[in-house]
């Protein structure tokens, strides 16, 4: 082989590791924007989802006051522990402005009732058909717990497992 088509091989070659390259970072930059990590301080997204009754539930409601908002799935190991908690304070703290509003990522109406019958659940719970709100929120592992504030801002992301004096502490602290 001459010179001459060595180097124009190593050209054509070099030139489609560098488009290669150029594309990776523009793909990069392109998916950092549709995605945006949620950080304390930040204002929650508003949403709608329809809960198991058939009742709207939208974050925006809820302004004034704080929201418990809970990420979970029936398979979820540390959901199943921590939702029997999250029930025993309800009550008593929706009387104090708190509401829980739960969220279950994309399972079917049946499963998710049967999970709320069989651990006597009677806060709202919502099903994210499409993961739109998951990825809105960037859920990633379950459980997730956002705490919302009066003024709609988030003032913890709690990505584990809670104990129920952890939950009391949590929602005396977004108490309006």
């Amino acid at each position: 082989m001459a010179k001459a088509d060595q180097k124009k091989t190593r050209l054509i070659i070099r030139t489609i590791v560098l488009l290669l390259l150029v594309s990776a970072v523009v793909y990069t930059i392109a998916s950092k924007d549709k995605v945006k990590v949620l950080a304390v301080g930040d204002k929650a997204p508003d949403f709608e989802l329809v809960d198991l009754e058939g009742n709207k539930q939208r974050l925006s409601d809820y302004k004034g006051e704080g929201v418990f908002l809970n990420f979970w799935g029936t398979w979820c190991g540390p959901c199943k522990k921590e939702m029997p908690y999250m029930e025993n304070q309800h009550k008593a703290f929706e009387e104090k402005g708190v509401n829980i509003l739960a969220i279950n990522i994309a399972e079917s109406n049946l499963k998710v009732e049967t999970f709320r019958d069989q651990y006597g659940l009677s806060f709202p719970i919502a099903i994210d058909k499409d993961k739109s709100v998951k990825e809105v929120y960037n859920i990633v592992p379950l459980p997730t717990t956002f705490l919302i504030n009066k003024d709609g801002k988030i003032e913890q992301i709690i990505t584990r497992e809670m104990s129920e004096n952890e939950i009391i502490s949590l929602m005396e602290s977004i108490q309006p």
